[in-house]
């Protein structure tokens, strides 16, 4: 157990499994992309950091990569309203694109995403997530490649974070109240 912001947090996925999890990512991908040509890979900021990380070094060939930052959480809560804070700068017409998150929730920030990203044109455009919550999922869209579904609880570590906390955490944990 650990504590942050007093809330207790069990240990949920080991560093070890999670490894396994980005390994097989990188495998789909590796064998979907072979001899389509180059990938743009946009990284969610801040929470997606350590999962590219780890993601690219298991991906063939040589690709772009370019990162936005969006934000919908206030504490453990989903604010409802998506912020962009970083733009895209990458021209991604008629390019194949994956973007790479680290949890797809509710779906309303990917939502909004893939349609900002839509009306510029690439020529297909993905999703990779590392975690998915089916049980808060109300998007109208497919997430092609979903490293591990989990239950509704708030999760931190592995670049989850509570407030910033967190991240550095090797495994990831769950919040147990």
């Amino acid at each position: 157990m650990i504590t942050i912001q007093g809330k207790q947090f069990r240990k949920y996925i080991l560093q070890s499994e999670i490894q396994q999890i980005v390994g097989n990512l990188a495998q789909r991908i590796n064998k979907d992309y072979k001899n389509r040509g180059d990938i743009v890979f946009i990284v969610i900021l801040n929470g997606a950091f350590m999962f590219a990380s780890d993601l690219f070094k298991n991906i063939e060939g040589l690709h772009k990569i370019t990162f936005v930052k969006l934000t919908s959480y206030e504490s453990v809560n989903s604010t409802g309203k998506v912020k962009s804070l970083i733009g895209l700068k990458e021209d991604i017409t008629n390019k194949n694109v994956i973007i790479v998150e680290d949890i797809v929730d509710s779906g309303k920030t990917m939502g909004d995403l893939l349609q900002q990203l839509q009306e510029k044109n690439p020529r297909s455009l993905e999703i990779c997530s590392l975690m998915f919550k089916p049980g808060n999922f109300k998007g109208n869209y497919n997430i092609k490649y979903i490293g591990k579904e989990i239950s509704n609880e708030f999760i931190v570590g592995y670049g989850f974070d509570l407030d910033g906390l967190g991240r550095n955490l090797p495994d990831i944990y769950q919040l147990s109240e």
